[in-house]
């Protein structure tokens, strides 16, 4: 036995030798990878990442063992150049459709995502021009009557995807998945053009937003899908003071998604409208994602989303308040407030008395007008 051992051990010295070099060779290869710059790094692990994600599974579990570990799910989604997409979507759909392509795409995209045409002020598909003008089409009045018995109504069609007290100065984007109330409005001090920096204390940044004794604060996330109405409208009567934009990402903003990225609406492109209703503090944000690069609000001519360049981190500030308009700008609950050009979603965070109630269920579908809740 010992002798078979002994003839045998040339042989399995080899084999070892053999099964070794290319896990060797890889690791010299894998090593060349890491002296590269980090854009040409991340070049160079995608083709290998696509596969591993691609490949039934375990199929390049071996390559773990020398080392390698392929670029997460929500990185490589990350670098995709979704501000540019929407960029290039955007000047796609400014191109005016010749008259006989325009009703077979536009029924594709009714098809596709459920419109309801009969609601359109124009139910004619050759009147509209371009997708811009298609997606932005304005309803029949009557197809949305605004609740006059509840304090804050939908801003919006859409679906709940969250709603409830803030706690702990998180606020849920979905169930389960969080982000920080003050990394998504930004510091309460309005001043310009300056990379903002997380307070030092929750309890402190909540004193700054809620200014009445025995008050809350609330929060209400509303999905709009490709197939809703764009346009959003003021949820409540109250008066814009303040408006402050986020320049940033533009990824998808659909419920999945945003199970998938955590703070994934403090990553987007979000225009934060802030000011006062009669219980104290009240805000509208619309948050931008993929193909939705341009956001607009109808009373501020001076914004400009989606640019093809900003600084990471960064915001730009605009007061409403002015020597000649010392309060802002007065919004009519239901009054036509801004738009988006695909589907996004609206963020409202508002303080209200603990009694306010919401009359809502997670995941309803909810039309602009009807009630959200009340005291």
């Amino acid at each position: 036995m010992c002798q078979s051992e002994a003839r045998r051990g040339p042989e399995l010295r080899a084999a070892a030798k053999w099964l070794h070099f290319p896990q060797l060779a890889l690791r010299r290869r894998l090593g060349q990878l890491s002296c590269m710059s980090r854009p040409a790094l991340k070049l160079r692990s995608w083709p290998l990442t696509i596969l591993y994600y691609l490949l039934p599974f375990g199929a390049l579990r071996p390559l773990s063992r020398v080392g390698w570990r392929p670029v997460s799910r929500v990185a490589l989604y990350k670098s995709v150049p979704t501000r540019l997409l929407s960029r290039a979507w955007g000047r796609l759909n400014q191109v005016d459709l010749p008259h006989w392509l325009r009703r077979p795409v536009y029924s594709l995209y009714i098809w596709t995502f459920g419109v309801n045409m009969k609601e359109a002020a124009v139910e004619d598909l050759h009147h509209y021009r371009n997708l811009s003008e298609f997606f932005r089409r304005k309803l029949k009045p009557q197809a949305r009557p605004v609740c006059g018995l509840h304090s804050v109504i939908s801003p919006s069609d859409g679906k709940i995807l969250n709603f409830g007290q803030v706690k702990n100065c998180e606020v849920e984007q979905v169930k389960g998945v969080t982000y920080s109330l003050e990394s998504f409005l930004g510091p309460r001090t309005h001043t310009e053009d300056l990379p903002f920096h997380p307070a030092s204390s929750c309890e402190s940044f909540r004193n700054q937003l809620v200014t009445r004794e025995g008050n809350e604060l609330y929060h209400c996330v509303i999905y709009l899908a490709p197939g809703d109405y764009h346009c959003f409208h003021s949820p409540t009567d109250w008066t814009v003071s303040h408006r402050r934009h986020f320049p940033g990402s533009l990824m998808s903003v659909n419920p999945g998604m945003a199970r998938w990225i955590k703070e994934l609406f403090c990553h987007n492109e979000r225009v934060v409208l802030t000011g006062d209703w009669k219980h104290g503090f009240f805000s509208l944000t619309a948050v931008g994602a993929t193909n939705v690069g341009s956001i607009r609000i109808y009373f501020d001519r001076d914004l400009h989303t989606n640019s093809p360049r900003y600084s990471k981190g960064s915001y730009n500030d605009f007061s409403f308040v002015t020597h000649a308009n010392k309060e802002g700008v007065p919004m009519r609950k239901g009054e036509h407030l801004g738009e988006f050009n695909l589907g996004s979603t609206i963020v409202l965070i508002f303080e209200a008395p603990k009694d306010f109630n919401f009359r809502l269920k997670a995941g309803q579908k909810i039309r602009f007008g009807e009630a959200l809740g009340s005291l």
